[in-house]
């Protein structure tokens, strides 16, 4: 931009404000006030409206936020608490986790099918209940002491899974 430019658009802003000045002199004193109680009352609704109502929308949802804060951290809680009591459990013996692995899997029926490989166990699943697969998860954890590496699941119906779960063993299980 060239001086004469800034000059420009420098004389295009105070004309501008000159012809705004005189727009304002031409006003009544109560067209004055009724124009300047309307600015105030623009200013204070843009105050409101970008400055006010997000914090008062983030107050009222705060509560909230906070007891699903507090639901994670009791579940958090309630886990470690159960991670600590497995690890307090005594070992058990390779044959004993692989009989429990093998009488736990069927009890899911002819929808799971186990293969146990060395540290690994693989379960196939064919449509097998949620409750059924949480509950064998459970029995699976404490009484064989296996976690669930690996878990390729897909809902095929309502409350159905199939797939695949991949164990870890324990170490105890693996020495033999």
């Amino acid at each position: 931009m060239s001086d004469t430019d800034n000059g420009t658009s420098g004389g295009a802003l105070s004309e501008a404000l000159a012809d705004i000045n005189t727009r304002w002199q031409a006003l009544a004193p109560r067209e004055r006030q009724l124009v300047t109680v309307m600015g105030w009352l623009t200013v204070l609704t843009l105050v409101i409206m970008v400055g006010i109502r997000p914090a008062w929308r983030s107050l009222q949802q705060t509560p909230l936020q906070l007891k699903e804060v507090d639901g994670v951290l009791d579940d958090m809680r309630r886990q470690a608490d159960e991670s600590r009591q497995l690890r307090q459990l005594p070992k058990v013996p390779a044959a004993q986790a692989e009989a429990a692995l093998y009488s736990a899997t069927q009890r899911l029926g002819s929808g799971a099918t186990l293969r146990v490989q060395a540290d690994r166990a693989t379960v196939t699943l064919v449509k097998v209940s949620g409750p059924m697969l949480a509950e064998w998860l459970q029995e699976v954890r404490t009484s064989a002491r296996a976690r669930a590496q690996e878990a390729n699941l897909i809902q095929v119906v309502p409350g159905a899974y199939s797939g695949s779960i991949t164990l870890g063993l324990p170490l105890a299980a693996n020495a033999r």
